[in-house]
């Protein structure tokens, strides 16, 4: 009897024992898994607030151009969760959802994802797909001529409306882009460099509301900015 009192005893730690060493297993994985290393275009987007942006139902913006004397610009309303978008300009105003487009609406669309771009390039790093990356690297800035780090964007060579084109993006150690490089279906030589600056916190949503150009004639930036 007391053999088998013992032999329960040991039955009853070696189970006990096998449960916490399967408790402690599955911890140590869910942590590995938690602090598993993001990308770097994943930091960069963490960065400016991208973990944020699910709680995001409705954005705001008008896209300016300011060229010597010249003016340009169009508003944009964005219901990201059902991707309903509105565009009001001098001359139109025009409603679609971008799951359900005709010939009009992809015309207003291909605008809407170039102004969408420059405003949340950030979030585009994880967003698209059919893209590559460099690693990163020190360089010097082609306009303000500090040292910074540097990614190479680079889309595929099918699909969306300017498949192939390059984008040299330069970062701080915060990982907040400062300036980029565009080039045009990855062409050596640059096809625009603007700067990334006049950042804002909308609601945790990070936006850069001004680019310009080394000349100082020309100034893309972002008005009118609500992100509910």
């Amino acid at each position: 009897m007391t053999r088998l009192l013992t032999i329960l005893c040991l039955l009853t730690i070696l189970t006990a024992c096998k449960s916490e060493t399967k408790d402690q297993t599955t911890e140590a994985e869910t942590a590995s898994e938690e602090k598993k290393e993001l990308t770097t275009a994943e930091k960069i987007a963490k960065a400016h607030g991208f973990d944020n942006w699910k709680n995001v139902n409705e954005i705001k913006f008008t896209f300016n151009v300011d060229r010597g004397e010249n003016h340009f610009e169009r508003s944009w309303t964005w219901n990201p969760k059902i991707d309903n978008v509105r565009l009001v300009s001098k001359k139109d105003t025009i409603n679609f959802n971008r799951k359900s487009m005709d010939s009009v609406s992809m015309k207003t669309d291909r605008a809407f994802i170039n102004d969408k771009f420059w405003m949340l390039i950030p979030f585009q790093l994880v967003w698209d797909e059919g893209t590559t990356f460099s690693e990163a690297i020190k360089e010097i800035t082609p306009i303000s001529k500090t040292e910074l780090n540097k990614i190479t964007l680079t889309y595929g060579n099918e699909g969306g409306y300017t498949p192939g084109d390059a984008y040299d993006i330069y970062y701080d150690d915060d990982y907040i882009i400062k300036e980029w490089v565009f080039r045009e279906g990855n062409s050596k030589e640059p096809s625009m460099t603007t700067t990334f600056e006049n950042h804002e916190d909308f609601n945790g949503i990070k936006i850069a509301k001004d680019h310009k150009m080394a000349e100082g004639n020309f100034n893309l930036y972002f008005s009118n900015i609500t992100v509910k």
